[in-house]
């Protein structure tokens, strides 16, 4: 009986070692790699990875289409525009917005259509670290790397990342490819008017079109350049100035 006993406490000082380990192995490399594209641009997504294994499935060609620039060379417009449509108090929180979730939260008690209140920092953590999922652990992870990134990158590395790896069409990846598909020109040249059809579009970007909106993506570009015009801008937009 001693014998056994001594045998299971030694397997479960073994599988708390392991445990150990693994979660000092996962918050260190996690760590790591956040520090990483702090400077260091995502050469892929997880949401890249799995339109690619789409559209094999699906007998279609490859296509992935994604050109980096830099903060600098995205005309401020375009950052102010998703602020606009994605989240307005970007600039004010850390990460997450609580007074948005109540207000999505009691909203959505009478629509059909629910409404989410994910910040733009949360989508830049879920596109860049994690594979699109809905469970309780990919949640919690997201929120994990959200916290990361607001404590290591700042908010203007945060919308340089987002800007550059958001999936903007069917295929398209980044602002500059945006502007270069749907306008033939570069993020550097986007009016306001077009800023907002490219924001305007990102609840659904395969499903709505920039290039050729509809009445209902004219109308909700119109609203979030309106808006774009009262909000605070961020000190990269007023650089450009």
């Amino acid at each position: 009986m001693a014998k056994g006993t001594s045998r299971s406490r030694l397997i479960f000082r073994k599988i708390v070692r392991l445990f150990k380990w693994a979660v000092i192995l996962f918050f260190g490399s996690s760590i790591l790699i956040t520090v990483l594209y702090r400077w260091v641009n995502p050469p892929i997504t997880p949401l890249m990875i799995k339109r690619l294994v789409e559209q094999v499935q699906d007998g279609k060609p490859l296509k992935l289409e994604k050109e980096w620039v830099s903060i600098e060379e995205i005309n401020g417009s375009m950052s102010m525009a998703v602020i606009a449509s994605e989240d307005n108090n970007f600039l004010k929180h850390y990460g997450i917005d609580i007074g948005a979730i109540r207000k999505a939260m009691e909203a959505n008690k009478t629509r059909k259509r629910k409404l989410g209140a994910s910040t733009i920092s949360q989508q830049t953590a879920k596109n860049v670290f994690l594979f699109p999922s809905r469970t309780y652990f990919r949640k919690a992870m997201e929120l994990y790397f959200t916290g990361l990134i607001e404590l290591i990158w700042g908010k203007e590395r945060i919308m340089e990342v987002y800007l550059n790896v958001i999936e903007m069409g069917d295929g398209i990846y980044g602002v500059e490819e945006a502007a270069q598909t749907y306008f033939h020109k570069p993020a550097a040249a986007l009016n306001k008017y077009e800023a907002a059809l490219i924001a305007a579009i990102l609840p659904n970007p395969r499903r709505y079109s920039a290039q050729k909106p509809g009445p209902y993506i004219r109308k909700r570009a119109s609203q979030v350049a309106n808006l774009s015009g009262k909000l605070t801008k961020p000190e990269w937009v007023k650089k450009k100035k």
